[in-house]
């Protein structure tokens, strides 16, 4: 038998073994990429059902079937940051923008989550790196966070001027609009907190908030009888809402003449 051919042979036959391996760790690595989407998506719609249980279960199966996964680990920080464990959700939006670097819905996600720590800086970092991401469809969401954590520090200029930016690129995009009300009502512009809230109403459902807003806005515009009719909206649609209680509570001082 001749040495060279039985050298060819055995080549030949480390090159099959390595070539079956390589496609064999791929279909195993395709595999555990549709498992953890497959897991995520499960776990994303339990978390919007409000079974936060099985949502966990769910994006933890993701992460066993793929660690790396970018999609569950910003899911399961979002599913974290909702049940009051701030250090894990912190922990798991790190790791997903570590995975999937300048993704600005991830950015946006943790912008809000810095936001409600009072990490304000940091946060107006992240919701600005979302809103100039030049590949991002909808950077008015961003400013539109952007200028509810001015609010909250509170910096009423700076807020207006993000939700104008957020308006300059949707100018009817409906969280927007109703800030912007909000933004006039409380400056004593009565009627651009009308203006905006009819801007709202042709884009979108009056909301608890929305019927308040304008059922105070009226009010302070004294128009009674659309007052009346946003207040009569508002406690047919939304009886149990936080507005219609304070609604019912300021019609009862209104009537004792405190």
């Amino acid at each position: 038998m001749n040495p060279g051919k039985l050298l060819v042979c055995a080549a030949a036959v480390v090159m099959l073994t390595a070539c079956t391996s390589s496609a064999e760790r791929q279909r195993e690595e395709e595999n555990a990429t549709r498992g953890a989407e497959s897991y995520t998506e499960l776990g994303v719609e339990y978390f919007r059902q409000g079974n936060y249980e099985l949502s966990r279960t769910k994006l933890e199966k993701a992460l066993e079937l793929k660690p790396d996964f970018p999609q569950a680990h910003g899911a399961i920080a979002v599913l974290y940051e909702k049940v009051g464990e701030p250090e894990l959700a912190e922990k798991h939006y790190k790791k997903a923008l570590r995975l999937n670097p300048d993704n600005p819905r991830e950015e946006n996600n943790y912008g809000q989550f810095l936001c409600f720590q009072e990490r304000y800086k940091e946060a107006n970092k992240q919701f600005m790196k979302a809103a100039k991401n030049p590949f991002y469809a909808s950077p008015q969401v961003p400013y539109t966070n952007a200028g509810l954590c001015a609010k909250r520090i509170p910096d009423a200029k700076q807020a207006e001027l993000f939700f104008r930016q957020a308006l300059q690129i949707d100018p009817k995009f409906a969280p927007a609009l109703l800030q912007m009300a909000i933004v006039k009502f409380e400056s004593g512009q009565f009627l651009g907190s009308r203006a905006y809230l009819e801007r709202f109403q042709q884009v979108a459902e009056h909301n608890p908030s929305s019927l308040w807003l304008a059922v105070q806005t009226e009010h302070a515009l004294r128009d009674p009888a659309a007052a009346g009719r946003y207040a009569i909206l508002l406690r047919k649609n939304f009886p149990k809402s936080e507005q219609a209680i304070m609604l019912l509570e300021w019609e009862s001082e209104r009537r004792s003449g405190r």
